[in-house]
């Protein structure tokens, strides 16, 4: 037989049982949910800027999408925050804009290199430079790729938007521009337009001299128009894609590309190399290699196209951080001297540190 329980310790089983349930159904006595990882910080649309959806990716390193009057379709911004970002709601860091090469987008997620995505005393943002947008308002805006004002975009839409939603140190002495390959082209060019809005500029293996004494850069340009041949391809991507979009002219973006009765001008006008005493004060980085002396590797152009720009720079006395690494050796453990991931990898292992150093002396 079971005992009987005496008639008050069973009132008092019953109310701790009671207690029990009453605290389940308030979750007080539910094991704790884990919390949320947070989410990226809103972005409110502005400047011409109109978000499709929401953010994606982390807190610290996410992807928005928007549309712009100025280029047609949809484009990504890639945005790398500091670890330490949400922790101080008062701290306001400087920004690099980082320009990706031909044949890339801002949604590939090795854009975001391990050397930006640790910096921790900087903001990051990546934007789309579409797949040969070569960062410049088009001569032609009546091609198959429709409107195509690149520099309009970044310059008079994704900065402010920027400076607006984020923390930043929104002046010159906080604001730093980079890019590769055309990206590198894209960074001197902005830097040289703009002077007032940059401290810094940095080019990796960039489209520095598209002078006619440099017309190999020409070509690759061309080629990204027209689709035939082999680009200056900047993918930070294993492979690059030659389907660059719709088909143009060669005269799409900067005019005819001949010097036959200074039919080229514009060419010359933006050309990096002609023009390096628009960098005066700031600091100025050029990295290159040297495709291992191999004329099919674009590297092979690209080291002689930013030694021009370096001879321009010292003609005029400028101080610059010019990096020839050559066939790669000992410029990282995957660097070869090529047009490529490896080596841009490395280049910002050396650039980020001392960007940051100079953002912080500059504060």
């Amino acid at each position: 037989m079971r005992p009987v329980l005496p008639t008050r310790l069973l009132r008092a089983k019953a109310a701790v049982a009671a207690a029990a349930a009453a605290l389940l159904c308030l979750g007080l006595g539910a094991p704790a949910a884990r919390a949320e990882a947070p989410g990226p910080p809103r972005m409110n649309d502005g400047f011409g800027l109109s978000q499709t959806g929401a953010a994606t990716g982390t807190a610290t390193n996410f992807v928005i999408t928007v549309h712009t009057p100025e280029v047609s379709g949809e484009h990504r911004i890639r945005i790398l925050l500091p670890s330490d970002y949400a922790a101080d709601p008062t701290k306001r860091y400087p920004v690099l804009y980082f320009l990706h090469g031909a044949s890339d987008n801002p949604g590939n997620a090795n854009l975001a290199y391990p050397a930006l995505a640790a910096a921790k005393s900087m903001i990051t943002v990546i934007p789309d430079g579409g797949l040969r947008g070569w960062y410049a308002n088009w001569l032609d805006q009546s091609t198959a790729a429709g409107v195509q004002n690149w520099e309009n975009f970044h310059i008079k839409q994704v900065i402010p938007f920027i400076d607006a939603n984020l923390r930043t140190v929104a002046a010159k002495k906080g604001r730093a521009v980079a890019g590769l390959s055309m990206g590198g082209f894209g960074s001197l060019h902005y830097a040289q337009t703009y002077p007032g809005l940059f401290s810094q500029v940095a080019s990796l293996s960039g489209a520095a001299d598209l002078s006619v004494n440099h017309m190999v850069m020409r070509g690759a340009v061309v080629a990204t128009l027209t689709n035939i041949g082999a680009a200056l391809c900047g993918s930070s991507g294993p492979d690059c894609s030659l389907n660059f979009g719709p088909t143009v002219s060669s005269d799409a973006i900067f005019g005819s590309p001949y010097p036959i009765f200074n039919a080229d001008r514009r060419w010359n006008e933006v050309d990096p190399s002609a023009h390096m005493d628009r960098l005066a004060g700031m600091g100025v980085s050029l990295y290159t290699g040297n495709g291992n002396g191999n004329p099919a590797e674009p590297e092979f152009w690209v080291k002689s196209a930013t030694e021009h720009a370096r001879d321009g720079l010292e003609r005029l006395g400028q101080p610059s951080h010019y990096v020839d690494y050559g066939n790669g050796s000992g410029w990282g453990e995957n660097c070869n001297g090529g047009h490529n991931y490896g080596c841009w990898a490395q280049d910002l292992v050396d650039f980020v540190p001392r960007l940051e150093a100079a953002f912080a002396s500059a504060a």
